[in-house]
């Protein structure tokens, strides 16, 4: 029997020290592809680009990792591998390790669980995976937990068009309470503008962002997370509200 092949994908570059540990998670399992954009995409949702024609580069890394990267963006790149690059649709696609989590309002920002969406417009079972914290970031949880994941898909399938969203929190396995089934939360962010001004007098600005949770539930990803759990969230594309479908109904638009 073959073994599975995977596609590993991110929003960080190809450079990323979260797509190298992944890598070397996947290469553990199966026949592994790397395609990635060149560049850092992170917060550029589902972006795709039509203004200018793609290229892929073949990169070799000292850690033994090679793969393609792409001029474009995380959905790009998926497009790019399974059209272009690979012989056959891969049994999975892995998206991450993301350093950061991908939880409320936050997924639909990630270009990483975008990756993962993108995936599933194909055909492919798709995995988004995120580490919580933004500081000092260990991969080694996380590697093993991605391993058990994919392993576990791998073996019991998804539904056509639903991802699986991982959020690791970034604590030593040991101190991890377990597995948590989630949905998305309520978190969302509040912007602020830092301005910049330069020698010469011309201004900028840097966005920021607040973390802001007005109506947290313990099986929101967010709460999950904070709780020590390691959040997994079904997600699919549709994003109909059929709760107001009748109350809409019912406006007079003649």
């Amino acid at each position: 029997m073959l073994p599975p092949s995977i596609l590993i994908v991110n929003d960080d570059s190809i450079f990323s020290d979260g797509i190298k540990a992944l890598w070397e998670a996947m290469s553990e399992i199966g026949s592994t592809t790397v395609v990635a954009p060149k560049s850092e995409h992170s917060g550029a949702g589902h972006a795709i680009t039509i203004s200018r024609p793609l290229q892929s580069e073949k990169i070799n890394l000292e850690c033994g990792l090679s793969g393609y990267a792409v001029n474009g963006t995380p959905a790009d790149s998926v497009k790019f591998a399974v059209s272009v690059l690979m012989d056959k649709k891969p049994d999975i696609l892995v998206s991450g390790i993301n350093p950061g989590s991908n939880v409320g309002q936050s997924i639909l920002y990630s270009g990483t669980v975008s990756a993962a969406r993108e995936g599933t417009f194909r055909g492919v079972s798709s995995i988004a995976i995120s580490l919580d914290g933004d500081g000092n970031i260990d991969y080694s949880s996380s590697k093993t937990i991605s391993k058990k994941i994919v392993r576990s898909v791998l073996k019991n399938g998804l539904p056509s068009d639903t991802l699986l969203n991982i959020t690791i929190p970034n604590i030593p396995k040991e101190q991890m309470k377990g597995f948590k089934i989630t949905k998305q939360g309520s978190m969302y962010f509040s912007d602020s503008f830092e301005k910049i001004e330069n020698s010469r007098g011309l201004e900028s600005y840097w966005l920021t962002a607040d973390h802001n949770d007005p109506d947290p539930s313990g099986d929101d990803d967010s709460v999950a997370v904070k709780e020590g759990y390691i959040s997994i969230t079904p997600l699919h594309s549709e994003q109909t509200n059929f709760s107001f479908i009748q109350e809409l109904a019912k406006w007079d638009l003649r």
